[in-house]
Formats: C-alpha cells, sequence, structure tokens
C-alpha cells in the first residue's frame, strides 16, 4: 500500500494571503518526495477558503520543477464546468511538462454552491459528467473524434499536440453503485468515506471488488483503488485532541457546502454546528499517534486499498503539517513499502 499527500490548501482566514499558501503547498510536495511518499493530489475548488486550487493542472505544472519522481495527481479536475475540447489539450501539455508524472483524477463536483455559481445545475452534474467523460477519453485516444451527444456537438477534430503516453485515469465517487460501476469498466477509482464511519469504508471497499472482479473476467486490467482519508500522525495524546479540534472546526465549513445550505460570506465559508459530535468524528478519522496509525492503516492495507491519500491539513501552521509529514516517512511508509522511497514511475496503466 502506498501513500499520497493531499494539498488541501485551506486558509482558515479568507484575507490570508494566496501566494503563501501555494508557497506552502509546493514545499510540502517538496517534503513528501523526499521522505518517501508515492504522490501528492491537487484539489480543485472555487469561489472558497477551503481547497482552492482553482486550476489543478498548472499547479501540478509547478510542482512538476521542483521535484523529480512523484506522481502528481488531480484530486479531482471537475469535468461539468469543462469544455472537454479544450481541457483535453491542457492535459496533454501538462503532462508533458510533468515528463509523464500526471495522474488524472476526474469528477462530477462535490460542492452545490460553486457549481451553481459557476451557471451548471448541481442536478445535471451526474449526465454531464458521464458524457464528459466519454468525450475525453475520445479525444485523448483517437484522432478526428465527432460527438453527437445531448451537451456536446461537434464535427471531426483533433487534440493537438497528441499525447505522449496513455495518461492515467482516476474516477472519483463516494456511492459504493458508482465506485462498481467505475470498476466494472476497468477505471481506477478515488473514494472517500469523509467523515464516515469504518462500516461505509467497507461498502465503498467491497463495492470496487465486486466491480474489479467483473472486469477482470473481460480484461487483463488492473484497476487501483485510492482511499482519502483525514490522516494525521500525532506527536503524542495532546497534539492528537488539538489536532482533532481544528478538524471538527475544518468539518464545520466542509459540512456547510458539501451536504449543507453553501453559506459563505466573501470567499469564507460559514462554520455551522455539526450533528456528529467531536468524539465521533475522532473515532471515524485517523488523528492518532504512531501504534494506532499502523494498527489502523494495516487494516486498510489488509482490506485491499492500493493508496491512501492523506488529507492531513486542518488549519495547524506549516511547522506542524512539515514535522507530521516527516514522522510519517520515518515511523509509517517503511512498514507498508520497502520500495517507498524509489521513483516508480511504471505502475500504473491509463
Amino acid at each position: 500500500m502506498e501513500f499520497n499527500h493531499f494539498l488541501s490548501s485551506y486558509l482558515p482566514d479568507p484575507d490570508a494571503s494566496g501566494k503563501q499558501l501555494y508557497e506552502h503547498m509546493v514545499e510540502q510536495a517538496v517534503v513528501a518526495e523526499e521522505v518517501g511518499y508515492a504522490g501528492i493530489s491537487i484539489p480543485e475548488h472555487h469561489l472558497i477558503n477551503i481547497l482552492l486550487v482553482p486550476s489543478p493542472l498548472q499547479m501540478a505544472v509547478k510542482i512538476a520543477a521542483v521535484t523529480r519522481h512523484i506522481e502528481l495527481a488531480t484530486s479531482i479536475a471537475v469535468l461539468p464546468i469543462r469544455d472537454m475540447r479544450v481541457f483535453a489539450g491542457e492535459v496533454v501539455q501538462a503532462d508533458a511538462l510533468c515528463d509523464g508524472r500526471l495522474v488524472l483524477g476526474v469528477g462530477r463536483g462535490a460542492f452545490k454552491y460553486e457549481i451553481e455559481m459557476l451557471g451548471v445545475p448541481m442536478s445535471e452534474t451526474r449526465e454531464r459528467f458521464d458524457e464528459s467523460l466519454a468525450v475525453l477519453q475520445a479525444l485523448l485516444t483517437r484522432k478526428e473524434v465527432s460527438w453527437d451527444g445531448k451537451y456536446y456537438q461537434f464535427g471531426p477534430l483533433t487534440v493537438m499536440p497528441r499525447p505522449e503516453r496513455e495518461i492515467p485515469l482516476v474516477v472519483a465517487s463516494m456511492a459504493p453503485e458508482g465506485i462498481q460501476a467505475c470498476a466494472r469498466q476497468g477505471l481506477s477509482v478515488q473514494t472517500t468515506p469523509l467523515s464516515g464511519d469504518h462500516q461505509m469504508l467497507l461498502d465503498q471497499v467491497n463495492a470496487f471488488r465486486r466491480g474489479n472482479a467483473e472486469a477482470k473476467a473481460k480484461s487483463a486490467r488492473r484497476a487501483r483503488l485510492s482511499l482519502q482519508r483525514a490522516t494525521y500522525l500525532a506527536r503524542d495524546e495532546a497534539d492528537a485532541r488539538e489536532k482533532l479540534q481544528l478538524a471538527y472546526e475544518y468539518y464545520r465549513r466542509f459540512d456547510n457546502v458539501f451536504t449543507g445550505p453553501g453559506i459563505v460570506h466573501g470567499g469564507g465559508i460559514e462554520a455551522l454546528p455539526r450533528q456528529q459530535s467531536i468524539e465521533e468524528l475522532g473515532r471515524n478519522l485517523l488523528i492518532c499517534t504512531r501504534e494506532q496509525m499502523i494498527d489502523q492503516l494495516s487494516a486498510y492495507a489488509e482490506a485491499g486499498i492500493d493508496e491512501v491519500i492523506m488529507t492531513a491539513n486542518f488549519g495547524q501552521s506549516q511547522e506542524d503539517s512539515l514535522d507530521m509529514m516527516r514522522r510519517f516517512g520515518e515511523h509509517v511508509i517503511p512498514h507498508f513499502s520497502s520500495r517507498s522511497n524509489q521513483p516508480n514511475l511504471n505502475k500504473r496503466t491509463g
């Protein structure tokens, strides 16, 4: 099982420096490579002060310039708000500038507030995503593509320049039925239970297994399962309690735009009351000390999860973030892979 550092880019103060935020993200990516993470993941969100990376491909190119071998994943690029004829070319360009290290994670978008502010009804995002994904795959793999669908109609065209390789594709899905459908098609999946419990996680993993078993009967290609989870290796119990409190405040804002009313003022998401207690949240997240961390991650490995994408920024200082990453690289990663510090450029297929 491999580990991927999620560049969660949270600005508790909406008026704080965006330049410093992105400098911190780049610094974290460099440290991730140094201490043995297999990849970094870059979110995409707009108009709000959490996960605020408007252009994940641009961020990937920046990070590629200061790293050597770590994978650079979009997590995720939101397809329904884009024109695939433009986006396909941007993907090809980014992969070339990333020296073939790009992993293209795509999804339909999670926050109604931003999707609808950008002019797309949330109720249409599933249908728009499905067609957009099909168009994108066609444009990246074929010349002279024509399309006659509900959202795309165009005559023969070719995206230029052409891809140098088959760019690995990962589809984000939370619902077990969606996960199984993706895996059935041989697509790698990124999922997350967010603040949900272990049973929710197991339901997602089992759905992937069922779909992957169906795909294997038709294809030799093996899809991968990536699990995103709030994960923080604490120095001690006091540090764990402090970070859990920060995580609880973070989720008060996250829930507002994910399942709540989407109350945003001047780019800042209002923190709303949560139905889940801080104790319940603590049982569902991986914010703990070394032995607890290894025990819980071992259960993930046994379940067949290929990669854990670690969301570890809840508003703590950059110094705390970097110290945590170094602790994790020293004390946890070696338990799961003896090759974690080695370049592994060919481990994925598209």
